[in-house]
Protein backbone atom coordinates (compact mmCIF):
# COMPACT_ATOMS: atom_id res chain seq x y z
CA UNK A 1 0.00 0.00 0.00
CA UNK A 2 1.26 3.14 -1.60
CA UNK A 3 1.01 6.52 0.52
CA UNK A 4 -1.89 8.87 -1.16
CA UNK A 5 0.47 11.88 -1.17
CA UNK A 6 3.00 9.44 -2.98
CA UNK A 7 0.89 8.48 -5.73
CA UNK A 8 -0.77 12.26 -7.29
CA UNK A 9 2.82 13.56 -8.31
CA UNK A 10 0.67 17.03 -9.77
CA UNK A 11 -2.22 18.23 -11.80
CA UNK A 12 -2.10 18.47 -15.18
CA UNK A 13 -3.61 21.42 -16.65
CA UNK A 14 -3.64 21.99 -20.38
CA UNK A 15 -5.52 23.09 -22.99
CA UNK A 16 -6.81 19.19 -24.21
CA UNK A 17 -7.27 18.92 -20.26
CA UNK A 18 -9.20 21.79 -19.45
CA UNK A 19 -11.51 20.79 -22.53
CA UNK A 20 -11.98 17.51 -21.12
CA UNK A 21 -13.38 18.70 -18.08
CA UNK A 22 -15.82 21.41 -19.04
CA UNK A 23 -17.39 19.40 -21.63
CA UNK A 24 -17.04 15.68 -20.52
CA UNK A 25 -20.64 14.10 -19.06
CA UNK A 26 -19.30 14.00 -15.80
CA UNK A 27 -16.54 16.06 -14.57
CA UNK A 28 -13.17 14.56 -15.74
CA UNK A 29 -9.78 15.45 -13.98
CA UNK A 30 -5.97 14.77 -14.97
CA UNK A 31 -3.00 13.63 -12.65
CA UNK A 32 0.47 13.06 -13.45
CA UNK A 33 1.27 10.09 -10.91
CA UNK A 34 3.50 7.42 -10.04
CA UNK A 35 4.74 4.80 -12.59
CA UNK A 36 4.18 1.89 -10.27
CA UNK A 37 0.86 3.40 -8.99
CA UNK A 38 -2.41 1.23 -10.04
CA UNK A 39 -5.91 2.68 -10.97
CA UNK A 40 -7.32 1.12 -7.70
CA UNK A 41 -4.15 2.97 -6.20
CA UNK A 42 -5.41 6.53 -7.95
CA UNK A 43 -9.01 5.76 -6.99
CA UNK A 44 -8.30 5.62 -3.50
CA UNK A 45 -5.40 8.06 -3.66
CA UNK A 46 -8.37 10.33 -4.94
CA UNK A 47 -11.12 9.77 -2.92
CA UNK A 48 -9.42 10.21 0.20
CA UNK A 49 -7.32 13.33 -0.96
CA UNK A 50 -10.18 15.19 -2.50
CA UNK A 51 -13.40 13.86 -0.87
CA UNK A 52 -14.95 13.21 -4.24
CA UNK A 53 -16.27 9.74 -5.98
CA UNK A 54 -14.38 8.43 -8.18
CA UNK A 55 -16.69 6.74 -11.30
CA UNK A 56 -13.56 5.61 -13.73
CA UNK A 57 -10.05 5.77 -14.22
CA UNK A 58 -7.65 5.83 -17.27
CA UNK A 59 -4.28 5.39 -17.32
CA UNK A 60 -1.33 6.08 -19.93
CA UNK A 61 2.69 5.79 -20.13
CA UNK A 62 3.77 8.97 -21.72
CA UNK A 63 6.84 7.97 -22.86
CA UNK A 64 9.88 10.72 -22.95
CA UNK A 65 11.15 12.54 -25.43
CA UNK A 66 14.53 12.12 -26.77
CA UNK A 67 16.33 16.05 -26.49
CA UNK A 68 19.58 17.00 -27.41
CA UNK A 69 22.44 19.58 -26.35
CA UNK A 70 24.59 19.52 -29.28
CA UNK A 71 26.23 16.77 -30.21
CA UNK A 72 24.94 14.61 -26.33
CA UNK A 73 21.23 13.27 -26.53
CA UNK A 74 19.39 11.87 -23.94
CA UNK A 75 15.95 11.08 -22.67
CA UNK A 76 13.42 12.33 -20.49
CA UNK A 77 12.01 10.15 -18.32
CA UNK A 78 8.88 8.15 -18.88
CA UNK A 79 5.74 8.89 -16.66
CA UNK A 80 1.91 7.73 -16.13
CA UNK A 81 -0.82 10.11 -16.65
CA UNK A 82 -4.33 9.38 -15.34
CA UNK A 83 -7.59 10.65 -16.23
CA UNK A 84 -10.45 10.60 -13.52
CA UNK A 85 -13.83 10.60 -14.66
CA UNK A 86 -15.72 11.76 -11.07
CA UNK A 87 -19.04 10.45 -10.16
CA UNK A 88 -22.06 12.80 -11.24
CA UNK A 89 -23.04 15.35 -8.80
CA UNK A 90 -19.03 15.21 -7.06
CA UNK A 91 -17.26 18.66 -7.02
CA UNK A 92 -14.19 19.33 -9.06
CA UNK A 93 -10.99 20.30 -6.24
CA UNK A 94 -10.68 23.54 -5.63
CA UNK A 95 -7.52 24.70 -7.18
CA UNK A 96 -8.66 23.41 -10.61
CA UNK A 97 -11.54 25.70 -10.62
CA UNK A 98 -10.23 28.66 -11.76
CA UNK A 99 -7.95 26.70 -14.11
Amino acid sequence: MRKTTDVIRRPLVTEKTTVARDTGAGQVVVFEVAREATKVDIRRAVETLFGSKVAAVRTQIQHGKVKRQGRFSGQRPDWKKAWVRLKAGEKVPEFLEGA
